[in-house]
C-alpha cells in the first residue's frame, strides 16, 4: 500500500497546477480584455480621454518651472506676458481663455541694449561671440531708445518690447507641440538657435498648458490661441512674421494658416515652417508607438480613430496645407518614431500635388537617422541654421 501515497501526492498536484493554469490563463483574457475591449470602447464615449490623450497636458517638465521668469531657464533679454483669448467656448470666462506668452529677443538685440536690460554681456558667452551688424534705421533709432528707456523696469517693461518688435527686423511665431510647456529644455535650444540668427521668437502655451488658463484644449481652442498672438503681433509691426511649427504644433500651424487666408485685410505670414510634421491625426495615430498594440484590432478605426474625427480632433494638415499660399519648409529626422518621417514626407507630396502652380514653393529636408536628432533634437542639427536662415531671407520680402 505504500505506492498509493505518492500516486494521491501527484494527482494533488497535477490539479493544484491543473488550477494555476486555468487562473492564468482567466487572468490573461481578463487583461486582454480590458486593454483591447474594454479602454477601447470607453474611449469611444469619452471626449475627455480623447483630449488627453492627443494632447497630453497631464505631461509636465521641467517641474517647478516659473514661466513668468525666463531668465530661469537661461533665456536672458525674454520678457513673460498674458494674453487674453475671447472664445464662444469658453462664455463662464467673461475676460477670455488667458494665455502664456514669451517674447526672446534677438541676441544683436539683446547685445545693443545689454546695459538697458541690466544683462553683464561678460557672464554671457553668446552675447560675446556676438558681432553687432551695422543696420542704418537701427543705428539711429538706438540712442533714442536708450534715452526713452535708461533702464528696463516691470513698468516700461511692455513697451520697451513692443518698441524691440518696430525695429526692422523679422518675427518666429512658435507654435510647439503636445506635453509640457514652452518652457521645455528642447523648445528653449530651439529659441537659442533661432535668436542667433537675428530673430524674435513670439512663443506661447495653448490653453491648459503652462501657466495658460487650464481650460481642456480643442483644436479650434488651440488654433484660436495661435491666431491671437498672431494678430497681437500684427497689430504692433508690420515686420514680416514666418509661422514654426513643431510636431501637433505643425496642426495648428497648417489650420492657422488656412484661417488667415480668408482674413483679407490682414498682414499674412511670409512662410511656414513645419518640424516633424503628419497629414492628420487619424494617420498619425495609426502610426504612434503605443498605437502599435491596437492598430491591427478589427475595432480600432471604430473606436479609436473615428470618434476623434467625428469630435472635430482632425488637425486635417494634409488638406489645410492646400489652403494657403506661403511657402513652406518641412523639416523631418529619419529616426523621429513619434510621428514617422513617411508622414512628413507624404505631406510634402501632399503639398506638391494639391497646392496651385503661382503658390510659395515647398521644401523638404531629411536628417539622416544617424545622428540621432529624433522628434525633439533638430535643433542641434549643424546644418539647420543656415537652410533656416536661407528660407527667411528668400521669401522675407515675398508676398503671394
Amino acid at each position: 500500500m505504500a505506492w498509493i501515497l505518492p500516486i494521491m501526492f501527484l494527482t494533488r498536484k497535477r490539479k493544484f497546477f491543473k488550477r494555476i493554469s486555468l487562473a492564468a490563463v482567466q487572468l490573461c483574457f481578463l487583461v486582454f480584455f480590458i486593454i483591447f475591449v474594454i479602454f477601447p470602447i470607453i474611449f469611444r464615449y469619452s471626449l475627455t480621454l480623447q483630449r488627453g490623450i492627443l494632447f497630453l497636458t497631464f505631461i509636465t517638465y521641467p517641474k517647478d518651472l516659473d514661466l513668468s521668469n525666463p531668465s530661469s531657464v537661461g533665456l536672458f533679454g525674454a520678457r513673460s506676458l498674458h494674453l487674453s483669448v475671447l472664445d464662444p467656448d469658453a462664455e463662464d470666462r467673461h475676460d477670455g481663455v488667458r494665455i502664456g506668452v514669451w517674447h526672446v529677443l534677438p541676441l544683436q538685440l539683446t547685445k545693443r541694449f545689454a546695459k538697458e536690460l541690466k544683462i553683464d554681456t561678460q557672464t554671457h558667452e553668446e552675447l560675446q561671440n556676438i558681432t553687432l551688424e551695422k543696420d542704418e534705421k537701427i543705428d539711429q533709432l538706438t540712442p533714442v531708445l536708450q534715452s526713452e528707456f535708461p533702464e528696463v523696469t516691470a513698468e516700461n517693461e511692455q513697451l520697451f518690447y513692443e518698441r524691440m518688435l518696430k525695429l526692422p527686423g523679422t518675427i518666429i511665431l512658435y507654435l510647439h507641440g503636445n506635453t509640457a510647456s514652452r518652457g521645455s529644455g528642447h523648445r528653449v535650444e530651439m529659441y537659442n538657435v533661432l535668436r542667433k540668427l537675428g530673430y524674435h521668437i513670439i512663443s506661447l502655451d495653448y490653453r491648459g498648458y503652462g501657466d495658460s488658463d487650464p481650460v481642456p484644449p480643442t483644436e479650434d481652442g488651440v488654433v484660436r490661441d495661435a491666431l491671437t498672438v498672431y494678430e497681437y503681433i500684427g497689430n504692433i509691426t508690420t515686420n514680416p512674421i514666418f509661422i514654426w511649427g513643431h510636431s501637433l504644433g505643425t496642426g495648428v500651424a497648417c489650420h492657422l494658416c488656412a484661417q488667415l487666408n480668408l482674413k483679407f485685410n490682414m498682414n499674412l505670414p511670409r512662410g511656414v515652417i513645419l518640424e516633424a510634421p503628419f497629414t492628420n491625426i487619424r494617420d498619425e495615430i495609426r502610426m504612434h508607438p503605443f498605437a502599435r498594440p491596437f492598430k491591427d484590432l478589427p475595432w480600432f478605426d471604430m473606436t479609436i480613430s473615428r470618434p476623434m474625427y467625428t469630435n472635430s480632433l482632425r488637425f486635417e494638415s494634409d488638406q489645410h496645407i492646400a489652403e494657403f499660399r506661403q511657402p513652406i519648409m518641412i523639416l523631418h529626422a529619419e529616426d523621429d518614431y513619434v510621428v514617422p518621417f513617411e508622414l512628413g514626407y507624404k505631406l510634402y507630396r501632399r503639398a506638391l500635388d494639391t497646392r496651385g502652380k503661382t503658390w510659395g514653393p515647398v521644401e523638404f529636408h531629411r536628417f539622416s537617422g544617424d545622428a540621432a536628432y529624433g522628434h525633439k533634437y533638430l535643433c542641434r542639427a549643424p546644418e539647420l541654421p543656415s537652410l533656416v536662415k536661407q528660407f527667411i531671407d528668400t521669401y522675407r520680402n515675398e508676398k503671394y
